[in-house]
C-alpha cells in the first residue's frame, strides 16, 4: 500500500531518475516532471500528498511556479523547494509563499528523507483540520430510531474495506450516506471520486477508466484518481454490459492494465455503489446487472430508508434546511408553521429528501410572510405532485374522501390481482368479498381483469 503521493519537479534527469529510485523504495508513489508545464499537468491529474520543486528550472522557476500555486489556491499539498544555489533571500520568498521546507544540493538523502516524512505528516494534519465537517445533514438530523439505527450501521460498516452497495429510492440521501461513510473511515485523507454509471462510455471504457501508456508515458485514468480512497458509482445497474465486465475483473482480481502495456497496476481503492430497492431481483436479467458482480459489490449491503420511513424527523428536517439556506444562500428567513409541520409529516415524499430540499429553497425564494402557513403548503404540493405515482407514495391527504378511497382501493385491488395471477375466484378469497360484489367492484374502479373457464 502506496505511503503517499509524490511530485518531483527537477529539469536535472539525473535528480528525477535518483528521488524516484529512492522514494519508491521507501513506499511512496512518486511521479516526475521535468519542467512546470509537466508539473501543471501532473497536478491536474492528480493530486499529490507532497512536492518536492526544484528553484532552478529553465522554463519557469521554481518560485514563480510556487507563487502561482499559492495564488490560485493550490496549497492542499506540502511543497518543499530544493536548489543548490540557495540564498537566504529565496528561502525567505520560499517561506513566504508558503514552502514547508528548504533543502540544498548535493542532497543528504538522510535529511531529505527526514524532510519529507515531516511534511507529509504535517500536509495530513493539514487535510484533517481543514476538511469539510461530516455531512451536515448527518451530523444534524436523525433523532428517530430509524435515522440513528441508520447511522450506526454506516458508522460500523465505515471502520472496514469492503465493497458497499447502498439500496434505496432516487432522493434518499444515498451520496450523502456515502460521503459520510468515506469522511468517518480509515481511507478519509485520500479523495472521494463521483461516478454516474451511465456516464461511462462503452467505447473507449478502458481508456476512460484504466488509462493508457504511450511512448513510455502514462495517461493516467479514472481509477488513478480514485487510488487509496473511495470510488463511488452512482445507479450501478446503468452500467453497460462491457463496463461491468470491466469492473468485474477490477474488484476480483484488484488490479487493472493500461492500454499499451501488459504490466497490471494494483488497484488500493474502496468501492461504493448505490442501487434502487430490489435489485436483487433484477440481477441476471437481460440487460440487468451480472449477478457475480452484484456480489461482489454487496459484500456489504445497506439499506437506505426513504422518508416516509422516518416522517417524525420531517420538522428537524424543515428547520435544519431552513437555517443552513438562510446562512449559505442568504435567502430570507421563513418558518413553518405548526399545522404545515404535521401536514408535512403526513406527506409520502415521493422523491425523499430531494424533494423536501426542493420544497424548503422554493418556499424561501417565493417570500412572503415569516410563517409559513398551511394554505400555501397545499398549494405547492398541488402543483408539484408528480402522476402515476405508486399508492405508498400518493398523497391522498390532498384528496377527498370519496377519491382517495377509489384512489386506494384500484390499487389495492390491482396489486392484489396480480399475485393472484389475474383469477377473480382466488382475489375474492384473499380479500374476503363474495364474487358478484368484486366483478362489480372491479367494473366500477376500471380494474382490468379477465374471465377464466376453471373459475
Amino acid at each position: 500500500m502506496s505511503t503517499g503521493k509524490i511530485l518531483v519537479v527537477d529539469d536535472e534527469a539525473d535528480i528525477r531518475v535518483l528521488l524516484k529510485e529512492i522514494l519508491s523504495d521507501e513506499g511512496y508513489e512518486v511521479d516526475v516532471a521535468a519542467n512546470a508545464g509537466q508539473a501543471r499537468a501532473s497536478r491536474a491529474r492528480v493530486t499529490p500528498d507532497l512536492v518536492l520543486l526544484d528553484i532552478w528550472m529553465p522554463d519557469t522557476d521554481g518560485i514563480t511556479l510556487l507563487r502561482e500555486w499559492s495564488a490560485t489556491g493550490g496549497e492542499e499539498c506540502p511543497v518543499v523547494m530544493m536548489s543548490g544555489h540557495g540564498t537566504v533571500e529565496t528561502a525567505v520568498e520560499a517561506t513566504r509563499l508558503g514552502a514547508f521546507d528548504f533543502v540544498e544540493k548535493p542532497l543528504s538523502l538522510a535529511k531529505l528523507l527526514r524532510t519529507v516524512e515531516r511534511a507529509m505528516d504535517a500536509g495530513k494534519k493539514r487535510r484533517v483540520s481543514t476538511r469539510p465537517q461530516l455531512a451536515p445533514l448527518l451530523a444534524t438530523f436523525g433523532k428517530s430510531r430509524v435515522a440513528q439505527q441508520l447511522r450506526d450501521e454506516l458508522t460500523r460498516v465505515a471502520a472496514l474495506n469492503t465493497s458497499l452497495l447502498l439500496v434505496g429510492e432516487p432522493g434518499s440521501g444515498r451520496e450523502a450516506l456515502a460521503r459520510f461513510t468515506h469522511e468517518v473511515g480509515p481511507r478519509s485523507t485520500r479523495g472521494f471520486v463521483s461516478l454516474v454509471a451511465s456516464s461511462i462510455p462503452e467505447a473507449g471504457a478502458e481508456n476512460f477508466l484504466f488509462g493508457s501508456v504511450a511512448d513510455g508515458n502514462v495517461v493516467p485514468g479514472l481509477l488513478d484518481q480514485a487510488q487509496g480512497g473511495t470510488l463511488f458509482v452512482q445507479e450501478i445497474e446503468d452500467l453497460a454490459p462491457r463496463v461491468q465486465r470491466l469492473l468485474l475483473g477490477l474488484v476480483e482480481t484488484s488490479t487493472f492494465h493500461r492500454i499499451g502495456t501488459p504490466t497490471p497496476v494494483s488497484f488500493n481503492a474502496r468501492i461504493i455503489a448505490t442501487a434502487q430497492p430490489g435489485v436483487e431481483d433484477r440481477a441476471g436479467n437481460t440487460g440487468g446487472l451480472r449477478r457475480d458482480l452484484l456480489a461482489h459489490l454487496a459484500a456489504m449491503l445497506v439499506r437506505v430508508p426513504a422518508l416516509r420511513d422516518y416522517a417524525e424527523d420531517v420538522p428537524d428536517l424543515l428547520r435544519f434546511y431552513v437555517e443552513r439556506m438562510v446562512d449559505s444562500e442568504k435567502l430570507p428567513l421563513r418558518r413553518f408553521s405548526v399545522a404545515a409541520q404535521n401536514r408535512l409529516r403526513n406527506y409520502p415524499w415521493p422523491d425523499n429528501l430531494r424533494e423536501l430540499r426542493s420544497l424548503v429553497r422554493r418556499m424561501l425564494v417565493k417570500g412572503g410572510p415569516e410563517e409559513i402557513r398551511l394554505d400555501e403548503i397545499e398549494s405547492e404540493l398541488v402543483a408539484n405532485s408528480p402522476p402515476d405515482l405508486p399508492l405508498v407514495k400518493q398523497d391522498l391527504l390532498a384528496l377527498p374522501l370519496r377519491e382517495a378511497r377509489e384512489q386506494f382501493e384500484r390499487a389495492y385491488l390491482q396489486q392484489q390481482l396480480l399475485l393472484c395471477n389475474g383469477k377473480v375466484g382466488q382475489l375474492a378469497k384473499r380479500v374476503g368479498m363474495e364474487r358478484t360484489h368484486l366483478y362489480r367492484k372491479l367494473r366500477s374502479l376500471g380494474v382490468e381483469f379477465r374471465h377464466s373457464n376453471d373459475e
